[in-house]
């Protein structure tokens, strides 16, 4: 088997196939693959490789890699100076490579910021959730879930098995500093959830993209939302906060106020709106945009977007400006309907080319609208219709993603109302449901440290600090932080969602309305949050599925929820996969000290220990409901006591201009911004 010795690497160079990870969207696993994939995809083509071989994305600049066998490579993407052994060779050709010959890559100085490597054969890497793909904040696939560092050999994976060829100049995409992006209206537009002033402003605004940017999303800079609420109810106190839902990749996510693309490595689940979204056909713009550079947002029709399997002309890659006639006047609300039984709405939004979001009910948090979309979902899992991409369900919400080539958007609106016609009454509604006993450390020290590093980096004076339990205390109306402790230990959290910050990480809501504590989440988000920190936002609570940026309000530290040692088993995990929660499992937790945790950490990652203990149960909705209905009066009690209290903290923040538009200059990527939760 070929080698390729690794001479310099460059800042960020990974291991990348297409499409990526694909069919891991429900659990919180991003697709990854490369931010271009046309680029990535043609230089395949010139190597006569197949398009899901894996090959090399480098970010900035490129690397130097030496080959020990004769072989055929190509670079695409960004322009850059490529040498072979010194000589001076162009890009978007197949180049042949002699035994001990270096290819020397460039940097990208002039337009765009990825190049694309690929080598006649692909790039060996193991094969990790159906991918090759590197995803480098989960530290899986590609060279070991990681970029590539000097010295590192990279293997050929085999032969190619298609001819070479030239990629002509009417194939190759088309790179400048002023970008159009074609977009579709929806899901979340104007009135409901912007103003139509906002909406315009949108479309008229060049935004810039900030230098914070990387492949979880590209932030911009631009004209602040009006709004058309003053805040987001149960889901928190900023009006761009919703119930957590799916997002697609491509989506125009407001982050509070700071708009951001959502790239291949983006999260999956989130509680902000999004009122456009790129589509498919021009999601490899996402790749190329660089610090500096200006994006104008274009209205196009779903149907009259190009096909994103095309690789040519038809693909319209190679012209700057997006040729449209003008976009949906639809608000992206592709249609209503109520549910068999009449009682519920039923609301299709439309997110890009390649997904619906199907929505039910009011904006409230509401279990049996969940069981409305458990029932969806394994409708559409049962009958698996052709095209059907992936499901991912929210808290009220379920998205449906199609390969748009199969089964064109209006194809799908039409299935999915007549399908909900067919679906049995909510009530009807019995699952398995898991008691997952877990250790929490209360008032974590990591947990404390993440507010301390919140206070230095990002923001001082948020209302949430010092000490976010306080704040939870404050919100929610109780005496003392005793009774936030009894709160949280004393509820049984049904999992409503996973990967709501990536990897399998839950959302959870508390059964008994009477412990659902409501905050809103950070603004602007943390830089930093250590693993399986616990923390509530809006009424949801969450484990962090791995360290990263966050939003919710902090209170302890768990176990791992993902087995990093997959395929090699880990206690209470499944063999089957990485992921330790199931949708409708509850999560119990006891108290452990810090130092506890620690040992009982340690034991996890290695596959021993005891700390997750897990019995088996159901969940029946009619029951639930009955409970409820038992002690109304008492939860109404408790939730209006609750709701006059965040009445007095956003009365407290009004006065405090907490409202007010809020720069902050602090270095925050993308994901750092998003809730990521």
């Amino acid at each position: 088997m070929a080698t390729i010795t690794v001479l310099r690497a460059g800042p960020l160079t990974t291991i990348q196939d297409w499409p990526g990870r694909v069919g891991h969207w429900k659990v919180g696993v991003p697709p990854s693959g490369p931010m271009d994939d046309l680029s990535f995809r043609l230089a395949n083509e010139a190597v006569g490789n197949p398009s899901d071989a894996a090959g090399l994305e480098a970010t900035l600049m490129g690397p130097a890699l030496r080959f020990d066998a004769p072989t055929t490579i190509a670079v695409t993407g960004a322009p850059v100076t490529v040498t072979v052994s010194g000589n001076t060779v162009p890009q978007w050709v197949p180049i042949r490579i002699e035994a001990g010959d270096v290819l020397d890559v460039g940097a990208a100085t002039e337009l765009g910021l990825r190049v694309y490597i690929a080598v006649a054969g692909g790039i060996d890497a193991e094969v990790y959730l159906g991918s090759r793909a590197t995803f480098t904040m989960g530290r899986f696939g590609g060279l070991d879930g990681r970029i590539l560092r000097d010295g590192n050999e990279l293997s050929v994976a085999g032969e190619a098995t298609g001819p070479t060829r030239r990629i002509l100049g009417d194939e190759q995409p088309a790179l400048t500093r002023a970008w159009q992006l074609g977009v579709t209206v929806g899901p979340h537009g104007a009135p409901e959830f912007f103003t139509a002033d906002d909406i315009d402003d949108l479309f008229a605004a060049d935004y810039e993209v900030h230098f914070n940017s990387d492949r979880t999303g590209i932030r911009l800079t631009g004209p602040q939302p009006r709004w058309a609420r003053t805040d987001g109810g149960e889901a928190g106190l900023h009006p761009s906060n919703i119930h957590d839902n799916a997002y697609s990749v491509g989506a125009l996510d407001f982050t509070g106020d700071t708009p951001i693309l959502l790239g291949p490595d983006g999260p999956s689940l989130g509680g902000f709106v999004c009122p456009v979204t790129v589509v498919t056909a021009q999601r490899w713009k996402l790749g190329q945009l660089a610090p500096g550079d200006t994006v104008r947002f274009v209205a196009v029709r779903s149907e009259d977007t190009a096909s994103p399997s095309e690789l040519g002309l038809g693909r319209r890659a190679c012209f700057v400006e997006v040729l449209s006639r003008g976009g949906d006047t639809d608000d992206g609300i592709l249609g209503t309907t109520t549910t068999a039984d009449g009682t519920t709405a039923v609301t299709y939004r439309r997110s890009g080319d390649d997904n619906i979001l199907v929505e039910y009910g009011d904006m409230r948090l509401d279990l049996a609208l969940r069981a409305r979309v458990h029932a969806l979902a394994q409708r559409i899992e049962a009958e698996q219709p052709a095209g059907l991409a992936d499901l991912t369900p929210g808290i009220r919400s379920l998205q449906v993603k199609a390969d748009p080539d199969v089964w064109s958007q209006r194809r799908m609106l039409d299935w999915l109302t007549e399908c909900e016609a067919q679906l049995p009454a909510a009530e009807d509604l019995v699952v398995p449901s898991r008691t997952v006993h877990l250790p929490l450390s209360w008032d974590d020290p990591a947990t404390r440290e993440a507010i301390e590093r919140y206070m230095l980096g990002v923001r001082s004076d948020a209302p949430w600090c010092p000490w976010n339990i306080e704040f939870i205390r404050r919100m929610n109306g109780l005496n003392s932080v005793d009774d936030v402790y009894r709160a949280v230990f004393d509820a049984s959290y049904l999992v409503l969602g996973l990967g709501d910050v990536y990897l399998g990480a839950p959302v959870a809501v508390p059964l008994d309305p009477r412990h659902r504590l409501v905050t809103t989440k950070y603004n602007p988000a943390r830089t930093w949050t250590p693993e399986n920190a616990v923390g509530i936002g809006g009424a949801y609570l969450c484990i962090y599925g791995m360290e990263g940026p966050g939003g919710y309000q902090f209170v302890g530290r768990t176990t791992q929820v993902w087995n990093h040692r997959h395929p090699l088993p880990a206690p209470g995990f499944d063999p089957q996969h990485p992921w330790l929660l199931r949708f409708f499992d509850r999560i119990r937790w006891y108290p452990v000290s810090a130092e506890e945790l620690l040992d009982m950490r340690a034991d996890v990652a290695v596959g021993r220990g005891d700390s997750v203990r897990i019995t088996d149960g159901t969940f029946s909705l009619a029951e639930h409901e009955r409970f409820l209905a038992d002690n109304a009066d008492d939860i109404a009690a408790t939730r209006s006591s609750m709701e006059e209290a965040r009445a007095e903290e956003r009365e407290r923040w009004s006065r405090g201009g907490e409202f007010a538009a809020r720069v902050t200059d602090t270095a925050m990527s993308p994901a750092e911004r998003e809730k990521v939760a």
